[in-house]
């Protein structure tokens, strides 16, 4: 009798329902909220031991619940107002905003093809013109787009509260489950671990991406005589954005070429081909890296991406790691890779 053959009809059910889940997930948007809710999750059970030293488990429990939630608050709003606060500032209101553009435009002029220069606008008031021109015609997008941000922080914020609620809970005991709810359980249990395994080896990335940033922006660059402004909030942007997978790096290495471009095109041209030759190395570091974490080879997670990409997308690549990681530690637990 195979292996599959001794499984009983409750897992079973439990494992098509696993595969339901993930499918839809990737299917409806729902990733940001899985996401959210399994980094609450994997927090309180990282916090929960060293808690637990001077009181009960459920008090642990509740304690790193309340902790993180604060905390995650604190930081959202922190954020909110640090964007109010440079908006309402004189360097952040939009005509201050539109002037350092158009100057960029203008310190680029002399640098770019002839046929390229026509097509950029002459003054803050061509510009203007340009951005308000744009806006109208895409004004149905935009809406799109503001109503997406919308559906992304709720999902986030819904997630953390799902992910807490279920934290709460002592979920290294099945006794008091009936058997399809226990496999449920167990199938949940090791979705979670291969979420913490795989977002504490993102966090090793994001450190060794940071130090070959760091080591371009505050080192060979001054060397070279190239002294670029905001180093230090890039090197932070750097790190914090390189938390989320793939996204992270096109946000980093956005501001990094941003902030080049208005040194000179040509420093924003060496900082996009150093940022490029850098995240195509890593591409490989990374694999190796999660690989060792949920026992899997680089290629086979490079091969995920790659399906996972061409199938879903964008959330198919940020899906990948995690979603194949779980496969293939369930089959490793039935004995069948």
């Amino acid at each position: 009798m195979t292996t599959l053959h001794r499984i009983s009809m409750p897992v079973l059910a439990s494992y098509a329902c696993a595969a339901l889940a993930l499918f839809l997930v990737l299917k409806v948007g729902l990733l940001v909220a899985l996401f959210s809710g399994l980094l609450l999750y994997s927090l309180v059970r990282l916090l929960v031991p060293t808690i637990q030293r001077k009181f009960s488990n459920q008090q642990a429990r509740m304690i790193a619940v309340v902790f993180l939630s604060v905390t995650f608050i604190f930081a959202i709003s922190l954020g909110i107002w640090g964007v109010v606060a440079f908006l309402r500032s004189d360097a952040g209101n939009l005509q201050a905003l539109l002037q350092k553009l158009a100057d960029l435009i203008e310190s680029s002029r002399r640098q770019l093809p002839v046929w390229v220069t026509t097509y950029l606008p002459e003054d803050v008031e061509s510009l203007k013109r340009i951005l308000t021109e744009a806006l109208r015609e895409h004004a149905g997008e935009a809406k799109i787009v503001g109503q997406e941000a919308g559906h992304l922080i709720v999902h986030l914020l819904l997630g953390m509260i799902i992910g807490s609620m279920v934290a709460l809970q002592d979920a290294t005991s099945v006794q008091h489950y009936r058997p399809f709810a226990a496999a449920l359980q167990q199938r949940v249990a090791i979705l979670a671990d291969m979420f913490h395994r795989v977002v504490f080896a993102q966090v090793r990335i994001s450190l060794i991406n940071t130090v070959f940033t760091g080591i371009f922006l505050a080192v060979i660059l001054p060397l070279a005589g190239v002294h670029l402004p905001l180093v230090k909030s890039m090197i932070a942007v750097t790190f914090i954005a390189g938390l989320i997978p793939v996204v992270g790096n096109i946000i980093s290495n956005t501001v990094i070429v941003i902030v080049s471009l208005s040194y000179s095109l040509q420093m924003a041209a060496i900082s996009l081909a150093f940022m490029v030759i850098i995240h195509k190395l890593e591409y490989f570091l990374n694999a190796r890296i999660i690989g060792s974490q949920v026992n899997a080879k680089a290629w086979e997670l490079l091969v995920a991406i790659l399906v996972m990409e061409t199938l879903f997308g964008l959330p198919g690549v940020v899906a990948a790691p995690v979603f194949y990681s779980y496969v293939k530690k369930e089959l490793s637990e039935r004995g069948l890779v």
